[in-house]
């Protein structure tokens, strides 16, 4: 199971944003990586090197490698809908990013942990396939042994209301996918139509 496993300041000081954490080291130093920072890039980044930038961003907040990426943007090309916005809409509904939002992990990375370790059950099963595209009315939970475990539920941290396409019960340590979110709601910083632009070329 291929994923990302480099330093993850570098990649959020690329973007100038806390893409994979909490970015308390981007105070110390915002600059570009390299020997010399900003100073030796050009000022003005042209039109492919910008789609190429926030598709980039974006294989990185969800955790997702370059193949993997691009089978999910042709399923949100066969959509019906805008191409964009449907390439969030199916980003969002990973099993992975749905424990994120649901709060049962603090981070996108712990989140893939819990599935690929069997600690995460869908409809009542046990599934371990981070890329599992989750659908309206599914139930995701913790497992009961894994439910017992206060490592686990001591990262429990609730639902953030603002995340109104999941629904997460305190008391039987599950939630449900209501729906696929629309665009507004995803809080990311993601210029999806640059993607869109890039893979049309």
């Amino acid at each position: 199971m291929a994923r990302y496993t480099g330093p993850k300041t570098k990649i959020s000081r690329i973007f100038g944003e806390p893409i994979l954490g909490n970015g308390k080291y981007l105070s110390k130093n915002s600059n570009p990586p390299g020997q010399h920072g900003a100073t030796r890039k050009r000022k003005t980044l042209g039109e492919y090197a910008l789609q190429l930038r926030e598709k980039q961003k974006a294989k990185y907040t969800y955790g997702i490698l370059e193949k993997q990426f691009r089978n999910t943007f042709e399923s949100a090309a066969r959509m019906k809908g805008v191409t964009g916005e449907n390439l969030i809409k199916l980003l969002e509904a990973r099993l992975d990013n749905t424990v994120y939002r649901l709060g049962i992990s603090p981070s996108r990375p712990g989140a893939r942990q819990l599935v690929s370790h069997k600690h995460i059950t869908v409809n009542g099963e046990v599934l371990n396939i981070p890329s599992y595209q989750c659908k309206p009315g599914d139930i995701i939970g913790l497992k009961e042994k894994s439910g017992a475990n206060a490592s686990i539920t001591g990262q429990l941290r609730g639902k953030n209301p603002k995340f109104g396409w999941v629904d997460w019960n305190e008391n039987e340590k599950q939630g449900t996918f209501i729906t696929y979110p629309e665009r507004e709601s995803v809080p990311e910083n993601i210029k999806e139509q640059l993607i869109v632009e890039l893979y049309s070329k």
